[in-house]
């Protein structure tokens, strides 16, 4: 299977909720997806601590020099941004939510009124219409290392069905100058990492039904995610539809798999 050509990585984090048992936490893991929708690393968080300490053994695997790294408010960090730039050569879109209460501020407290480069998008999905509208502004005085932009966004959500309307604001933080991420492109680095679940959590969970998986022992829930991810990647790199494949897998299990690798069903094995 081929290697993708990596511009953008993005990070994110998933339990897997079927792995719990009695008093202890589901397996976490921890994955990095490329801009195509393909997973390029995956690893397990160790068992009581959290996705943090796991991000740069994750990355460190992969060569990043002048790719985007985007990940979420939990890893808005200062020493993942030094990380990044310092050690792999890597740029950063990180998230910052209220858990940084002091960067919020900060971010929040910009003049966002007298701000003009504006980008604005909608779309549709999962029975829901959104619409999202970007402000990018060179900002170097905040207490976190290489920043050079802060972006607004303001999203506004509609669920069809209900009619119900929500509007959320995040910040995003940049090491990238406006030469190189316009609005536009800011929001299509936020998107694409917003895309993390739908590429991968949702074809997980409602395609592969990993939610539901009971697999518990040892290594096995992790193993069993491995091997889904696989299975993602290469329907994804055959640009197959990863539902049209499991039908056909359904209805021919013992042939079916052997014509997706390209292997006759005739061929004999020599003794």
């Amino acid at each position: 299977m081929r290697e993708p050509a990596l511009e953008t990585v993005a990070a994110d984090g998933k339990a897997l909720r079927g792995s719990r048992r009695g008093t202890e936490s589901a397996v976490m893991l921890i994955g990095a997806m490329a801009q195509d929708g393909t997973l390029v690393a995956q690893q397990r968080v160790a068992d009581k601590s959290n996705e943090i300490p796991a991000l740069a053994p994750l990355l460190s695997v992969l060569d990043l020099r002048g790719v985007v790294v985007t990940a979420d408010a939990l890893h808005t960090q200062a020493e993942t941004a030094k990380v990044l730039v310092e050690e792999m050569g890597a740029h950063f879109v990180l998230t910052v939510k209220r858990n940084r209460p002091a960067l919020w501020e900060a971010c929040r407290s910009i003049p966002w009124h007298e701000v003009t480069a504006v980008h604005k998008e909608s779309g549709r999905g999962h029975g829901r219409l959104e619409t999202r509208v970007t402000k990018v502004v060179t900002w170097g005085d905040l207490a976190f290392p290489y920043v050079r932009q802060v972006a607004r966004v303001v999203r506004h959500r509609t669920v069809e069905a209900s009619g119900k309307r929500t509007r959320e604001i995040v910040y995003l933080i940049t090491d990238l100058t406006s030469q190189r991420a316009a609005p536009e492109v800011v929001a299509r680095y936020a998107r694409g990492h917003w895309g993390v679940e739908n590429k991968i959590h949702y074809v997980r969970d409602v395609t592969f039904g990993e939610d539901a998986a009971r697999i518990r022992t040892g290594h096995g829930p992790q193993n069993v995610s491995t091997l889904r991810s696989i299975a993602i990647n290469f329907l994804r790199w055959t640009g197959s539809s990863i539902a049209d494949a499991q039908r056909r897998l359904a209805l021919a299990p013992h042939k079916a798999p052997l014509d997706l690798f390209g292997v006759p069903a005739d061929q004999q094995l020599s003794s």
